[in-house]
């Protein structure tokens, strides 16, 4: 896990449509129509929004005839959410050390 393999995939997710199409992905595996009809934006616009996921490993495709259907992958999460905990372990680090100092007083 490093930064430069994080921040990419913090930054397309972060991006309102992208971020609204997880939140559909989340519920479960969806088709580009699917999500067109619950975001309301046009299919070409959803489609670029999810081969930009793809392509950062963030989602993945399954042709099933003519549908895509496409679903979250756990890896990028998880290495999101242990870059996020690196920081939680920094906080508690200079709580410990606050907590020593006032001791001290």
């Amino acid at each position: 896990m490093n930064s430069q393999t994080i921040q990419p995939k913090l930054f397309a997710i972060t991006e309102p449509n992208r971020f609204n199409i997880l939140q559909i992905l989340k519920e479960g595996p969806s088709s580009v129509s699917e999500i067109v009809g619950k975001l309301g934006i046009s299919q070409p616009h959803v489609s670029r929004h999810l081969r930009i996921l793809a392509e950062l490993g963030i989602v993945r495709v399954q042709k099933k005839a003519q549908l895509r259907i496409y679903s979250l992958e756990a890896q990028p999460f998880q290495e999101i959410n242990a870059w996020l905990q690196s920081f939680s372990q920094v906080w508690d680090d200079r709580m410990d050390n606050l907590e020593e100092y006032l001791n001290k007083m």
